[in-house]
């Protein structure tokens, strides 16, 4: 079958199913490869110290989010980390939100698809592709369309992108498609979600819409308001542990409270723990590939309890995930209702 006689319908067939960290238990193969090497000795390294941060009543964790994964498959991952009272914040890239968790609320779903294929063919029949993975731009262009639509409901102010999340979650418990998502399960929940670079994702396009349609009365993002805001619970949670998907502005953000609390006048500690899970090489000396042990000449991460791991996340996040699960330590947590410290 030639790419001219394949039509749009069948390439958008086959839908990505998002996997379930409560349908199977990990344990086990952790277990095992704390005795392996290399790459499965620290995953199981890493789940230890995620562990430690759910056991540990003084820490409060936070979850940041670059990348894809979310398209990918491990959409349901996050939000159930939520769900389950394993994160107490999220700052995350917009296309993580908006893009995938936020698009999908809205009833659209991405697709498996293939790399191989003419990418002019795509962009022909309005399909817009992560790798393998396939999503509808027409289907993507709503939701940007419900983004506007939210903004012009909206006081005519600057918003932190949290604020503006928050009204996002608030819409989606009114006329959500898919239930759970991780916006809604945070709106719900008191975790507070940022996107220090909100723009940059489908709410760049209705956020601009918005305001060439309200050229003199019309809302803004405070990234400011954003970092001020995230110090603020740093200072508030005193401990902290990251579980760091990918590398990014999210990462560096998150770090920075540490150094931003100080220059507040404000004593706090290093983060606590830390992991991250990335493909980044380390030698070009890029921010989203700086180690934890760099990180901490900076003063943002201790070295006690970090752990590095080099794999593909949507691969080895279930596992940590579910193995953090299925020990339950979550249970005894408490929930830390961030989102209420700004109400």
């Amino acid at each position: 079958m030639t790419e001219k006689k394949i039509k749009k319908q069948d390439l958008l067939k086959k839908v990505v199913k998002h996997i379930d960290i409560t349908s199977f238990d990990s344990r086990e193969i952790i277990k095992q490869m704390n005795d392996m090497s290399f790459t499965s000795r620290d995953l199981a390294n890493a789940s230890k110290i995620f562990n430690m941060m759910l056991n540990d009543s003084k820490c409060s964790t936070i979850l940041t989010l670059a990348g894809s994964t979310s398209a990918g498959g491990c959409m349901k991952v996050y939000a159930d980390m939520i769900k389950y009272n394993m994160i107490d914040a999220v700052v995350a890239t917009g296309a993580s939100i908006v893009d995938m968790d936020f698009f999908e609320a809205l009833g659209f779903k991405h697709y498996q698809g293939t790399s191989f294929i003419d990418d002019k063919f795509l962009r022909d029949n309005y399909i817009d592709r992560i790798y393998d993975t396939y999503i509808d731009e027409v289907d993507l262009q709503k939701c940007d369309h419900t983004i506007f639509e939210i903004a012009n409901s909206l006081e005519a102010r600057p918003y932190s992108s949290r604020e503006f999340i928050w009204e996002m979650g608030k819409y989606l418990e009114k006329k959500a498609k898919k239930k759970d998502s991780l916006v809604q399960l945070a709106y719900q929940n008191n975790v507070p979600i940022f996107c220090p670079a909100f723009t940059d994702s489908s709410a760049g396009f209705g956020l601009v819409l918005h305001q060439a349609k309200n050229p003199k009365k019309h809302l803004t993002i405070d990234s400011i308001a954003d970092f001020r805001e995230l110090t603020d619970i740093k200072i508030k949670a005193k401990t902290t542990g990251l579980l760091m998907i990918g590398g990014g502005v999210p990462k560096n953000f998150v770090q920075d409270t540490v150094v931003c609390a100080e220059i507040l006048g404000k004593e706090v500690d290093m983060h606590k723990y830390a992991v991250q899970i990335t493909v980044a090489d380390s030698r070009d000396g890029a921010c989203s590939s700086s180690t934890l042990k760099e990180a901490c000449s900076w003063g943002k991460v201790d070295t006690a309890y970090e752990q590095m791991v080099y794999a593909e996340a949507s691969s080895v996040i279930p596992l940590l995930a579910s193995d953090a699960y299925h020990s339950g330590l979550w249970k005894k947590r408490s929930r830390r209702n961030f989102a209420k410290i700004f109400k």
